[in-house]
């Protein structure tokens, strides 16, 4: 943990739920997959605040601002907040990414009070801003 003065890092035995463990993991995950897909990327950074907020941003390729042709919604919406809309099923490929059936950063929205997502999109210059609440039950 950071020490009282922020100057440096101390080990301090704590406990924890290793759901919030695996969930918070399930971001970072996507967060460093992102590498595979755009080797420009140089940093992801975490900031996790007193009041219980984890936020996770990296500078790599962003989601497109662009609405899905079959679902009819923001693509970072089918990602982030529909169940079921992966593309990653395929078991006899190789894979050099996480995740596997679309549910990791779908259930740490499930699982948060709030989860917001914002990207902007270079190529379209757009950017998109949207937050979930109550558990993914409010948009």
């Amino acid at each position: 943990m950071l020490s009282p003065d922020e100057k440096s890092i101390e080990l301090r035995k704590m406990e924890y739920c290793p759901g919030l463990y695996k969930i918070f993991d399930e971001i970072l995950v996507n967060a460093a997959d992102n590498f595979q897909r755009d080797h420009r990327m140089t940093k992801i950074e975490v900031d996790v605040s007193d009041g219980g907020r984890i936020r996770v941003l990296n500078d790599g390729r962003s989601i497109p601002v662009a609405i899905h042709k079959e679902h009819k919604v923001y693509i970072a919406e089918l990602i982030f907040g529909h169940l079921l809309t992966s593309s990653n099923y395929e078991d006899d490929i190789k894979k050099i990414v996480g995740g596997r059936n679309g549910y990791g950063a779908k259930l740490a929205n499930i699982f948060s009070k709030k989860f917001e997502v914002r990207t902007g999109d270079s190529s379209s210059r757009k950017q998109l801003s949207i937050s979930w609440s109550n558990n993914m039950s409010e948009m």
